[in-house]
């Protein structure tokens, strides 16, 4: 029996479902920022900054194709391709966008490429911070401090009952 909603949906990877729209929605804004700056970037005879814009251009695609598919709607795959995006761990999804916003950084140092990438790049982070897990509350890391001190306590006790012998 399985149950419908935001929770059963997220019960494999752990992220609730307001995590998981962030993360959208920073996908989004990110391919946004990265489309807008790599157009910007290919206006120059530079062709490491062009070469930089095209790049970001391609990032943003990706982005869309990913976390947004229904922006993509006149490209046959791009539903099958958000489908398979959906499977990977938040740890893959995380080194892909982290090293897909910082190849066009590494050709071409401006403001434009790093401005640009960098919601790109904070989606990364934001799924790598859920490929983490998420924080314990302080009640059971007390409660597992309590044990681990009371351990000790025994083995320090059984020490010294032993040299007492």
């Amino acid at each position: 029996p399985s149950s419908s909603g935001p929770a059963s949906s997220s019960a494999d990877d752990g992220m609730t479902w307001w995590y998981r729209w962030l993360c959208r929605i920073a996908g989004v804004i990110g391919g946004m920022s990265c489309a807008v700056a790599g157009l910007w970037n290919c206006v120059t005879i530079n062709p490491l900054n062009i070469a930089a814009g095209v790049w970001m251009m391609l990032n943003a695609f990706i982005l869309f194709l990913c976390e947004a598919p229904f922006c993509c709607q006149f490209i046959e795959f791009a539903n099958a391709v958000s489908a398979r995006a959906d499977k990977l761990r938040a740890w893959q999804k995380a080194a892909f966008y982290c090293g897909m916003a910082v190849f066009p950084v590494m050709l071409s140092l401006t403001l434009t490429t790093l401005f640009g990438n960098a919601i790109a790049f904070a989606t990364g982070v934001l799924y790598g911070l859920s490929a983490l897990g998420k924080k314990g509350d302080a009640i059971s890391y007390a409660r597992i401090h309590q044990q681990q001190k009371q351990m000790d306590e025994e083995k320090l006790t059984g020490c010294l009952e032993g040299q007492a012998l």
